[in-house]
């Protein structure tokens, strides 16, 4: 890949970090490490010129329809500082104890609000997530908002549902390092709501199993049968 000017678009030059290091920079994967301070502006102000671009394409008058002479501003804001932000910032700081008491019981933590997006369509993604952690004497502890933060920094990017469980699963396998681990998300998908078949009713669940949940089924039933108790509640 060609070396950007230095009066490149910021995008470009952040591309170019990228390929350049063999870096994946797929829709859901987090590129913070490869922007430079001050870039996140840039990329937010570029982001913005292309959006208003769209606008235009979309013949949409913004310069006299008072309710669209910022959307592009919005919009940038938006993507790049919260719905997407999980590509843009780096991880939340995560303070891990370690297992003194040696905790070896269940552990839930849900349902857990999420907001992510299709890929496909950037069309909302909202649901729960329930996390089932099998702790043991070696694992690390971390404190019950932490849970929250790290799924929130996983969700927030364009992805579909099926890789975003994964990804969190290995997020909170690499730092909790249990026995077992279970990650189960429900959702509805805007892309068939408001769009397509316009199904309303329509949701998806899937899950994730690692370690005692896979093998252990008694371990398995007791987890999924705690789920809806949670989610009534």
């Amino acid at each position: 890949m060609k070396v950007p000017a230095p009066d490149a678009p910021v995008s470009e030059r952040i591309r170019y970090r990228l390929v350049s290091a063999g870096c994946r920079h797929h829709a859901n994967d987090n590129i913070a490490a490869f922007i430079e301070p001050g870039e996140l502006d840039a990329l937010q102000d570029e982001v913005q010129a292309r959006m208003q671009a769209v606008l235009q394409s979309l013949v949409i008058d913004t310069d006299s329809d008072h309710n669209t002479q910022e959307t592009a501003k919005r919009v940038a804001k938006m993507f790049l500082r919260e719905v997407f932000a999980g590509r843009y910032a780096e991880a939340p700081a995560v303070t891990e104890f370690p297992n003194v008491s040696r905790l070896n019981e269940l552990m839930i933590v849900g349902p857990i609000t999420v907001r992510s997006a299709c890929s496909h369509h950037l069309c909302p993604i909202m649901g729960k997530v329930w996390i089932g952690i099998m702790p043991n004497e070696h694992s690390n502890l971390i404190g019950l908002s932490k849970y929250v933060r790290l799924t929130d920094w996983v969700m927030n990017r364009p992805q579909i549902q099926e890789e975003a469980v994964i990804m969190l699963a290995n997020e909170l396998e690499g730092r909790v390092k249990p026995d077992g681990l279970a990650v189960v998300m429900e959702a509805d998908h805007f892309c068939m709501h408001w769009r397509g078949v316009k199904d309303i009713e329509a949701a998806m669940t899937n899950s994730v199993m690692r370690g005692a949940f896979l093998t252990d089924a008694n371990l398995r039933r007791e987890f999924l049968a705690l789920m809806p108790k949670k989610s009534a509640g």
